[in-house]
């Protein structure tokens, strides 16, 4: 009995100590940071991105948007470590203002993303401060000015992604160097100057829509799996890319390249290869069928100067575009097959001095199914011709131009 009074006793004694909190709050530099970056910062009318950030709450990581915080290992404090300006979601308006360079007082940020909206301003070279940063994303906003060299002194970064801005400059050589990146999206901004090269283990490299000139780099990394350079002021060979094995996705059409189309590029794990509008001559290179291009396969080789034979190389691509080239000849039978069984969804091959279209009478065109054959060297089978609004109306090549690239060849 005298034992269970104790325990009891006891029991009471520590329900009645005082009660020590656990709760861990956020580091006071980085509150002030928060404080700095949302003076620069304001929802765009309809938005509401900082109603949670009240700075008289006891625990910003607990309440603000866009925060994820982690335990500080020198302190008891909780540090930030992601930061989210804005909600991303297609109903939000997204920011306005500026990018505070007290951003860099985030000493502990792994993650910095600005979701769309009109912030303007440039880049703060602060960031180069944070070595830490593993993600930069700063999209769909209105940044001017150059991308900051200091960029190329974080150590761990691995996306960079400033597209659809307004940057001006070149790329800085510098960031080639870093030996984490591996995803550089500069797209749609107004980026000029060559491509510098020394890139090493860059998987996704995307700087379409920019004013970039010059050549293809020769040593771009073998390690690329999607290369987009379209609608920029480049020229020359595409000698560069031959060496790029594991590329998935390339696309560098409306530019000005010349010569030849490398044959190493034709094969089936690049499942898309945009090459249209550009001064590319010389055949397509030769070869047996091959249906192992996967579903959704897309060759644009439109708008160049390819000439001799279709062959039947690209006779498995689910979507090929091969129009306003000088293509001559009869379309090996394999192509008409898989057209009329529905597995090629478009062959489009309009405004070249193809003489033949050969398939039996009688066939309808599966309604899933774009078909152009008009201005060649040929009547098109009636009916049998879905051709978009650019191809024009005229069916047939003048006979003249027929017998030019077709040795003698008349009109079908």
């Amino acid at each position: 009995m005298d034992r269970l009074l104790s325990l009891l006793f006891l029991l009471l004694f520590i329900l009645h100590l005082p009660r020590r909190s656990h709760q861990q709050h956020i580091s006071s530099i980085d509150r002030a940071a928060l404080l700095s970056i949302k003076r620069t910062l304001d929802d765009i009318p309809g938005s509401n991105f900082f109603s949670t950030w009240d700075f008289t709450a006891p625990d910003p990581c607990a309440t603000f948007s866009g925060l994820t915080c982690s335990p500080d290992p020198y302190s008891s404090a909780l540090r930030v470590t992601a930061l989210q300006l804005g909600t991303g979601l297609s109903d939000s308006l997204g920011l306005l203002g500026s990018l505070s360079p007290h951003l860099s007082n985030l000493t502990e940020l792994t993650q910095l993303v600005l979701f769309p909206g009109i912030v303007t301003g440039p880049i703060p070279p602060e960031l180069g401060l944070l070595k830490n940063l593993r993600v930069i994303s700063l999209t769909n906003n209105r940044l001017t000015g150059p991308i900051p060299q200091s960029l190329a002194s974080l150590p761990n970064l691995h996306t960079l992604d400033v597209s659809y801005n307004q940057l001006t400059g070149s790329i800085p050589a510098e960031l080639t160097e870093l030996p984490q990146m591996k995803v550089l999206i500069l797209a749609s901004n107004q980026l000029t100057g060559e491509l510098p090269s020394g890139w090493t283990q860059l998987l996704h490299l995307d700087l379409k829509m920019n004013g970039f000139a010059g050549r293809i780099p020769s040593n771009l990394p073998s390690t690329l799996r999607y290369l987009s350079l379209s609608k920029n002021r480049m020229w020359g060979p595409l000698n560069g890319l031959e060496k790029l094995s594991e590329l998935v996705l390339l696309d560098i059409s409306m530019n000005s390249f010349n010569g030849t189309i490398p044959s190493s590029l034709f094969r089936p794990s690049l499942n898309s290869m945009l090459l249209q509008r550009n001064k590319l001559s010389g055949a397509i290179p030769p070869g047996p069928a091959d249906e192992s291009y996967g579903p959704g396969s897309v060759i644009d080789l439109s708008h160049n100067f390819l000439t001799g034979e279709l062959p039947a190389t690209l006779v498995g691509v689910e979507n090929l575009f091969l129009n306003n080239n000088h293509l001559i000849g009869k379309v090996p039978e394999e192509y008409v097959k898989r057209v009329f069984s529905g597995t090629t969804k478009t062959l489009y091959l309009q405004h070249n001095y193809i003489t033949e279209f050969p398939m039996e009478e009688g066939l309808n065109l599966p309604d899933s199914v774009s078909l152009c054959l008009s201005y060649n060297c040929m009547v098109p089978p009636v009916g049998l011709s879905a051709c978009p609004a650019s191809a024009g109306g005229q069916l047939s090549r003048p006979a003249f131009q027929c017998a030019v690239f077709n040795n003698g060849t008349t009109m079908a």
